[in-house]
């Protein structure tokens, strides 16, 4: 019994440490409905709602959507990219991350939530400072 106790630990263990593997998917950005999720266009003209991981962004129509989103255009738009990915979320967007020229263009996309807090909080210290200094 303990002996086949060990097997299914060494075995769970064994699962644990192999390796993910993404699907992936290749296109043109060709839409951008928000800060987060873009639609791609693959080689056989099938359109792909790819809502990229990791990122939380504004909706179009709350504070920093508009900019948000603008944000991600500037970066992806009209760009071929490789969309690594491997579920859905329960809209049907297939969440991934999105690659331009082999390299993540998440962190440079990230104008979340976050981001954008940071630099409105930084943007009030500096106008703070330079109103105490004159």
């Amino acid at each position: 019994m303990r002996r086949l106790v060990l097997y299914l630990i060494a075995a769970f263990v064994l699962g644990l440490s192999l390796p993910v593997t993404a699907d992936t998917l290749q296109g043109r950005v060709v839409g951008i409905a928000d800060g987060d999720t873009v639609t791609v266009l693959d080689a056989g003209q099938a359109q792909h709602k790819i809502r990229l991981m990791g990122i939380d962004a504004p909706e179009k129509k709350q504070a920093f959507g508009q900019r948000s989103k603008q944000h991600l255009s500037d970066l992806v738009f009209q760009k071929q990219v490789v969309v690594e990915y491997s579920k859905k979320d329960r809209y049907g967007r297939t969440l991934g991350k999105i690659l331009i020229d082999g390299v993540d263009a998440q962190p440079c996309a990230g104008e979340g939530w976050d981001g954008l807090a940071l630099q409105a909080i930084s943007k009030r210290a500096v106008a703070f400072r330079l109103h105490a200094v004159f």
